[in-house]
């Protein structure tokens, strides 16, 4: 199942990703569309993955596109329910803590890489991604975000 992009929750999240991600970067992730049901369509038709977590103790991922379900090879429920570190081999997950670290300090970073694996075990390096911290309308933390366009497989 696709996400549900007529939910006003998961659109409101969308529209704080893409709002967050222009603030840090002063870049726009995708062109404008007239609305915002609109750009949460194209934020999930994207080639490039985009996901993103919320703020609880061990973060759950809370948006996944098109091309980071794929990636992952999980489903939109299955994705939107694992927490973030799995994302991660448990051998990269300091690291990986390390960075969001570094995020939750700078507000963005856009030099990143970093071995991640799928929902079936397959291992991947990400090659220049992006992570951001999203803010909501009043300015509050509500969790981060990336995006990548660059990955192989490692076999």
């Amino acid at each position: 199942m696709s996400p549900p992009v007529d939910d006003p929750v998961l659109i409101k999240h969308i529209e704080n990703l893409l709002k967050s991600y222009r603030r840090w970067t002063g870049r726009e992730l995708i062109p404008p569309a007239s609305s915002p049901h609109e750009r949460a369509k194209a934020l999930f038709d994207q080639t490039f993955v985009v996901l993103s977590h919320g703020t609880q103790p061990d973060p759950i991922l809370n948006y996944g596109n098109k091309a980071a379900l794929d990636l992952w090879e999980l489903t939109w429920e299955e994705f939107t329910k694992m927490p973030s570190r799995l994302t991660a081999e448990p051998v990269n997950r300091e690291d990986r803590d390390h960075l969001l670290e570094q995020v939750r300090r700078n507000g963005f970073i856009d030099t990143y890489s970093g071995v991640r694996i799928t929902g079936s075990g397959r291992r991947f390096l990400i090659e220049r991604g992006t992570v951001w911290n999203i803010m909501d309308e009043k300015n509050r933390y509500v969790g981060q975000a990336a995006t990548f366009s660059k990955w192989k497989y490692i076999e």
